[in-house]
């Protein structure tokens, strides 16, 4: 920024950083159109950055800082597009989806010569589910590939648009219970509605109805009393039919959801706890039909209705809950821009803009496509893509960015050859890793394919052993039965959404929002920590560190009141300028109890001292005067300049050597140092910067227990340096463009899992690329979206509470199953030998559900 500091890092987009790492010139070089960086595949300069012992060609130095220190993890750093049994290879192994890059989004298909779109899909559950839908897409014609992951709900398919259009690709996912939409199309809110129908009407009214026919006519039966119907008579028989269809009913229309997970299973050749779920209902509810026809009374219609409202009522609660805790965060605003405004005022859609347009840009507005500054020295605000947290400042003839905003001047800009935005290609990288990042395979899942088989081949042997025997079919039918319901699909079926739920719901009193239950699976195994810089260990906006007045190292009385003096015509100076360093100090000099009369914040971010008294000092200021590097009025009837120090000195201020040194000392920390002259002289130095956190180094020792924590910024070199030698903070890399940072990311993974902190929309491929992704409160909502979780009190502490509350979710999932299987090592035997008939194999298993139910309902 060329107004108060020397311009900072700008990555190929603005093709300046060979210059400025040669010579320290702002040169503006030109892009090679046939080279691109070895590390994020931006396009590099024609002068590309690169070093002898580095292999590669990159963007930026930051690029190739990451690259020096993470070696490549493959030859080419990609992976091969993933087909349908490469899916199906990964999610039976433990350990394969968090291998490395599993998340790197494949190459675009548009040198192909296809078209790709990006899908949200509503009702994936589990990792099975990705593979059915994989398999529908690519089974019609026109499709190449499709990608899906149940964690984000989102759907990659890159197809032929020759032979498809865009439009009839949400339809031909839909169906089985899916509902497909375009990526940019918000959500039915009434679909949570239809769920509470579903359950309450579909399954508790019928369910209900059910159980109060077994307790008044069937449940006497079972103890010996006398039938009050004749179940071989038209009375039994009318009352059998009457429970067979409300049974029918909770089965096929509450208990759906179920039936579709098993079909999707055997469809993906992977039994989960769906199918055994569904196994004991439908085996119930056939053999009781079967009996019903030969007019018997033991029916256990009762035992598909309790499995499917059970299991039904701990999904249900859990998405209920999930709905709940998203409702958090429906303050958060969207970020992409929609329209533009030309040169002659007319307000036209994006679609509508062409190469070469000009585009009219006003203060405090978000540019809406990539293009070059015509008219205009102004401020921009490049924080939300690239990360930095300095504005930047334009004139004719630089680059702007699609999704930075103009701060303090309007603006007129040629839109770039491509007319595309930096922005939207940003969100095009985060779905593209989103849909390439498979969910978790959940534990129970895992476990399910080795138990639901067995359960199913010990059912089949005692049923062909009893027939051997020569047991009656239906002795031998009932006994396998009992196998399958003494089983506890229930119990197995609700350990984790119990627990899920459970986990989430304590997020949301700690001020913690789970948006994706994989990291509940992920996050008590982080090896590595990634922090963002800006927003995260930063406030991420402009504020007043210091004032110094030449001499201030003593708190006489004299300095405090030239101190109260300098900020107080700065700021009155200021509070006509529109720029944001200029704003922090307008804010600082308006609240004067913020004013802070202590030393920069350096590595060892000594507190500043105690806040001064601040005398009432009015000023009038007229003639006000704008310089790229500063502004200027007449305060009280003297001139006072306010800008970048060498302004100051073109102007014939003189500045002492005190203040040289403290400008020189803020400029190795990071901050930016404002110069504030009258009568001939420099009277004082403003020291404008992004401040780190307060409890920043706290938090650091906490989460560094065990892990590697790492510093990933777009800023420049000297905006981190505070962080570089602070015990518990192993690598900074500095200067890292957004697309970068994902793959940055992505080499780490090759150290155990990652988690990544940030809360810029540029941090979002990153966030979306960590096997855990955490967003601040104050992120924004493409961050949002990529995150797993986010702390809505923008408490950076709360990271480690959020790892401890995976950890302890996690914990209560196992404790669930573990009760879960040593209730089946003890049950299932008893049934094999015919000890227990479906009854009490059904009370067994609300009794096991119910233990599973409590130790959920336990704070965690």
């Amino acid at each position: 920024m060329d107004r108060f500091v020397t311009s900072p890092h700008t990555d190929s987009d603005e093709a300046s950083d060979s210059g400025d790492a040669a010579s320290g010139t702002n040169a503006r070089t030109v892009e090679s159109d046939d080279r691109s960086c070895t590390l994020c595949g931006l396009r590099t300069p024609s002068d590309p950055i690169t070093e002898d012992e580095v292999d590669g060609t990159f963007c930026c130095r930051g690029c190739l800082e990451v690259a020096r220190t993470l070696a490549t993890t493959d030859e080419t750093g990609k992976r091969d597009d993933l087909d349908e049994t490469t899916i199906r290879e990964r999610l039976e192994g433990s350990d394969a989806e968090s291998g490395p890059g599993s998340d790197t989004p494949p190459a675009s298909s548009e040198a192909n010569g296809l078209e790709e779109a990006f899908l949200t899909v509503e009702g994936m559950h589990c990792s099975t589910c990705e593979v059915f839908i994989e398999s529908v897409a690519e089974s019609t014609a026109g499709v190449q590939t499709a990608e899906a992951s149940y964690a984000t709900e989102t759907v990659r398919v890159v197809y032929d648009d020759e032979r498809l259009e865009r439009t009839e690709l949400s339809d031909l996912v839909s169906g089985y219970g899916y509902s497909a939409r375009d990526r940019g199309v918000d959500a039915d809110d009434g679909s949570g509605d239809q769920a509470l129908v579903t359950f309450l009407i579909g399954g508790g009214l019928f369910g209900m109805m059910v159980m109060v026919w077994y307790a008044v006519f069937l449940y006497p039966t079972y103890f010996g009393y006398e039938p009050v119907v004749d179940f071989g008579g038209l009375d039994g028989y009318y009352l059998a039919v009457n429970i067979w269809l409300m049974t029918s009913f909770v089965l096929f229309y509450t208990g759906y959801p179920i039936l579709r997970g098993a079909y999707v299973s055997l469809r993906a050749g992977m039994p989960n706890m769906d199918l055994l779920v569904t196994t004991a209902a439908v085996g119930s509810y056939a053999y009781s039909t079967l009996a019903m026809v030969l007019g018997r009374a033991d029916l256990y219609f009762d035992v598909t209705v309790a499995v499917v409202l059970v299991v039904t009522a701990g999904t249900y609660y859990q998405e209920r809950i999930k709905r709940r805790v998203a409702s958090l965060l429906s303050d958060l605003t969207e970020q992409q821009v929609d329209e533009a405004r030309r040169t002659d005022g007319e307000t036209v859609p994006l679609e509508a803009v062409e190469p070469g347009d000009r585009l009219l840009i006003r203060a405090g507005e978000r540019v809406p496509l990539d293009g070059t500054v015509l008219e205009g020295d102004v401020a921009v605000d490049e924080s939300l893509v690239t990360g930095e947290s300095l504005p930047v400042e334009k004139e004719p003839g630089d680059p702007v960015r699609g999704g930075t905003v103009v701060t303090d001047a309007p603006v007129v800009i040629e839109v770039g050859e491509d007319a595309e935005s930096t922005l939207d290609r940003l969100v095009s990288l985060l779905w593209s890793i989103q849909s390439s990042r498979p969910g978790v395979q959940r534990f129970a899942d895992r476990l399910a394919t080795v138990f639901v088989p067995l359960v199913l081949a010990l059912a089949s042997a005692t049923i062909v052993l009893l027939l051997a025997s020569g047991s009656s079919p239906e002795t031998a039918l009932l006994v396998g039965l009992t196998v399958v319901i003494v089983s506890c699909p229930c119990a197995l079926g609700l350990a984790t959404p119990l627990a899920v739920a459970s986990g989430v719901q304590a997020g949301a009193t700690r001020g913690i929002v789970v948006s994706a239950e994989t990291i509940f699976e992920e996050a008590p195994d982080v090896d590595v920590v990634v922090l963002d810089k800006t927003g995260t260990l930063t406030m991420g906006e402009m504020a007043v560190d210091s004032v110094f007045v030449d001499g201030s190292e003593t708190t006489s009385a004299d300095d405090s009141r030239m101190i109260d003096e300098v900020l107080t015509r700065a700021g009155a100076v200021e509070s006509l300028s529109e720029h944001p360093i200029g704003v922090a100090i307008a804010d600082a000099a308006a609240d004067r109890s913020r004013h802070e009369n202590g030393g920069p914040m350096g590595v060892d971010d000594s507190p500043p001292a105690d806040a001064t008294e601040v005398a009432d000092v009015t000023a009038d200021v007229e003639a006000f005067e704008r310089d790229r590097r500063g502004v200027s009025a007449v305060v009280d009837g003297e001139r006072v300049v306010v800008a970048h120090p060498d302004l100051c000195r073109e102007r014939g201020l003189s500045t002492s050597a005190d203040l040289e040194s403290r400008i020189d000392d803020a400029r190795d920390a990071g901050d930016v140092p404002v110069a504030v002259g009258w009568g001939g002289r420099v009277r004082g130095v403003v020291v404008v910067g992004d401040a780190p956190r307060a409890d920043w180094r706290e938090a650091i020792a906490e989460l560094s227990g065990g892990r590697e924590i790492v510093v990933l910024t777009g800023d420049d070199a000297g905006a981190v340096d505070r962080f570089r030698d602070v015990e518990g903070i192993d690598e900074v890399f500095a200067g890292v463009p957004p697309e970068a940072k994902a793959e940055t990311v992505r080499r780490l993974r090759t150290r155990g899992t990652v988690a990544m902190v940030g809360d810029g929309s540029n941090d979002a491929p990153a966030l979306a690329a960590a096997d855990v992704g955490i967003a601040l409160g104050s992120a924004t909502t493409l961050a949002t979206d990529a995150a797993d979780a986010v702390i809505v009190g923008d408490d950076l502490s709360a990271v480690l509470e959020t790892f401890d509350l995976a950890a302890g979710t996690h914990r209560r999932i196992r404790q669930n199953l573990a009760w879960a299987f040593v209730y089946n090592a003890v049950a299932i035997p008893l049934a094999i030998t015919g000890l227990l008939n479906p009854l009490f194999a059904a009370v067994a298993m609300a009794t096991s559900s119910l233990l599973v139910v409590l130790n959920s309902a336990r704070s965690l």
